[in-house]
């Protein structure tokens, strides 16, 4: 086991709980401007100036020789325990705070909510180093192990559906459900492609424009107008002087989805599973044949496709998004999945 010892620092902050975030809908305009606000300002390599909406913590971790810190929020039942724990997985381009909405729902309903920044997002270390799937995996059980905490529901949005795709492999005495929300990574995209030197890569800063455009990818329907802050803490980053830093871990990240494809581990996933996603996800072509293609390779598993929805169904549709999580956290897990309805 990885050696590992826990250092707890809380950072109270009031945060205003809303669809996408903690900023209101009300200070953003309709559409997104063409251009990138004058007063938009470089935004923290680690975030030290956005709130969270809970206490964050951090757990001391020795990876590849170094020592690094990976936050996380550990939110307490505020309705009646129901005595389960969910693992909360975040997407490529975000981090905890962004599901604030999703976690506070589940805390309402009586669980136990563990939501990371994985390690190069958000409040957590962002070391230059060889990322995969593995490692993130093997972070997630070192914090449950320092919890205490011996079994989990995991649910993992866009990049976060691989991330939980692995941990339910290696982990599958543990966990009890896995939610795979508009998960990336569907195809092994080796094949076909040749592999790049991230080292190469350029590292030049995104636009502005750029940021956007990957955005707007996410909602096929309507722009929700408080998205615009996820927006600008992105392009604030790129004015940060560690900016280039902060490129070279994102190359790394990315590389993940070339190096380490998950399609392989679904056939080995014997948790009760859900494929959850909006059926219009503009990040995939053909998303909805692929959706299916994982429901088959689990060994346990239902799928349930929005008509309409993008890549964010949890922003786009949050009550019914909310209601059919919860019905299947809530199912038992020694039950056949195609009974969770």
């Amino acid at each position: 086991m990885f050696p590992v010892k826990m250092r707890i620092q809380s950072i109270i902050a009031t945060a205003i709980i809303v669809i996408s975030g903690s900023i209101s809908a009300q200070q953003w305009p309709a559409e997104p401007p063409a251009e990138a606000p004058s007063d938009w300002g470089p935004v923290s390599a680690n975030f030290e100036e956005i709130p969270y909406p809970y206490p964050v913590h951090f757990l001391e971790l020795k990876r590849f020789g170094e020592d690094i810190l990976m936050a996380y929020m550990d939110v307490p039942p505020s309705g009646r325990s129901n005595g389960q724990t969910v693992f909360w997985q975040h997407g490529m381009n975000f981090y905890s705070e962004a599901y604030t909405p999703t976690i506070t729902k589940l805390s309402q309903e009586g669980f136990r909510v563990l939501a990371v920044d994985r390690i190069g997002y958000g409040k957590s270390s962002k070391p230059v180093i060889a990322y995969n799937f593995n490692f993130v995996a093997a972070n997630m059980k070192a914090l449950l192990d320092e919890l205490e905490i011996e079994e989990v529901a995991i649910v993992g949005h866009s990049m976060g559906g691989m991330v939980v795709s692995r941990f339910a492999m290696l982990y599958p005495d543990i966990t009890t459900h896995v939610v795979m929300v508009n998960q990336i990574g569907l195809t092994d995209i080796r094949q076909g492609t040749p592999w790049r030197d991230p080292y190469a890569a350029d590292l030049g800063a995104p636009s502005y424009q750029r940021i956007l455009q990957g955005h707007r990818r996410y909602f096929p329907q309507q722009w929700p107008p408080a998205h615009l802050e996820f927006i600008r803490r992105q392009y604030g980053q790129t004015m940060s002087g560690e900016w280039p830093r902060l490129a070279r871990v994102k190359q790394l990240q990315f590389g993940m989805l070339y190096n380490d494809p998950v399609v392989y581990d679904w056939q080995h996933i014997t948790s009760k599973a859900l494929v959850l996603a909006g059926e219009e996800d503009g990040l995939a072509p053909n998303f909805p044949a692929l959706a299916r293609h994982v429901a088959s390779e689990l060994q346990n598993s239902a799928i349930l496709l929005y008509p309409g929805i993008g890549h964010a169904p949890h922003i786009e549709i949050p009550d019914q998004f909310h209601a059919d999580l919860i019905r299947f956290l809530r199912s038992d897990p020694n039950e056949p999945a195609s009974k969770w309805r």
